[in-house]
């Protein structure tokens, strides 16, 4: 296959992956106005992806020799912790506006590296940490005081702290020798994660009946179980597996920039199928907080390293956006 070929077939993989991504939030608020605890919803999709998962954690089975510390955080943070913070605070703000701040991430990476890790940043990458910021306060409208519920809000970082775990244990594991293969670290991510949540959502007590009944899809009732299998097939082990192929076959930065339309993605999804509307301002500073965002991850790139869950859903074979930042 030749090169521009393969950057098609990678293009198209990375559009699919952002459509899958984005459209998690639109199917999952729905299940959560229908009675659905958020964690259920969380647990439900993580549990689902990893039974899919299965036979790739079972070809990857030395990695939980190799890399017990690197698969449990990444389940407790990319996993269970990004997930859970997110669907919670779907149930009290719009998915557009929970995505956008969950997208500060990269611009909070950069505070991990000055602050914790005592290292240097480019000015490249703090110009995109000022933007992300500024367009937080336009999507958030400060100016009237908060138009959103503040706790939801306050989930929505949560999501995002999580969010910077997980880049930063992009950074860890293996060598060159014998990189670590990122859909292992998802498949033993997504079980791990189911572990944990089974153990916090606790779903012997769920609503099990609400799964045979419909919820409101903008004023369509759509059965529940169809919602959920979207959830676990589409917007979780396809988005992550079309991630990891597609990243594979193209460069670092066109990744970054299809990675950040699955903000926009699920906004219009919302809008479209939610009713969920968003102000001028606020479009605007969606646009500030992507834009940040794509700065801070993806300045100063070089030459690749070694191949690990990386950028967006997953990566291999590029720099961490913490190596980024300070090169």
């Amino acid at each position: 296959m030749h090169a521009s070929q393969v950057r098609s077939a990678g293009l198209g993989l990375a559009l699919a992956s952002a459509f899958a991504f984005g459209g998690s939030g639109v199917a999952a608020k729905p299940l959560i106005e229908a009675g659905l605890d958020p964690l259920h919803v969380v647990w439900l999709r993580v549990t689902g992806a990893a039974l899919v998962m299965l036979p790739v954690a079972w070809r990857h089975r030395d990695l939980l020799r190799r890399e017990p510390a690197l698969l449990a955080g990444f389940g407790l943070l990319a996993v269970a912790g990004v997930q859970a913070f997110y669907f919670a605070a779907l149930s009290r703000i719009p998915v557009g506006v929970a995505l956008l701040i969950e997208y500060l991430a990269p611009a909070l990476v950069l505070g991990w590296v000055r602050y914790v890790q005592r290292r240097p940043v480019t000015r490249a990458a703090a110009l995109g940490v000022v933007l992300a910021v500024t367009g937080l306060a336009c999507v958030v409208e400060v100016w009237s005081g908060l138009g959103f519920d503040v706790l939801g809000l306050a989930l929505a970082l949560g999501a995002a702290c999580c969010q910077v775990g997980y880049f930063v244990l992009s950074d860890q594991g293996g060598d060159e020798a014998r990189p670590v293969d990122p859909l292992g670290v998802i498949a033993y991510g997504l079980l791990v994660g189911a572990a944990v949540l089974t153990a916090v959502a606790r779903p012997w007590g769920m609503d099990w009946g609400v799964l045979a009944g419909t919820a409101d899809l903008g004023g369509t009732a759509a059965p529940a179980w169809l919602l959920l299998g979207w959830i676990v097939f589409v917007a979780t082990v396809l988005a992550y597996v079309t991630g990891v192929v597609s990243v594979r076959r193209l460069s670092p930065q066109v990744a970054g920039v299809v990675a950040c339309l699955e903000a926009v993605i699920a906004t219009v999804l919302a809008w479209v199928l939610l009713g969920e509307h968003l102000s001028a301002p606020q479009v605007v500073g969606g646009a500030l907080v992507l834009v940040g965002a794509f700065i801070a991850q993806s300045s100063t790139p070089r030459a690749p390293s070694k191949p690990v869950a990386g950028s967006g859903p997953a990566v291999d074979g590029e720099r961490s956006p913490v190596d980024r930042a300070t090169a």
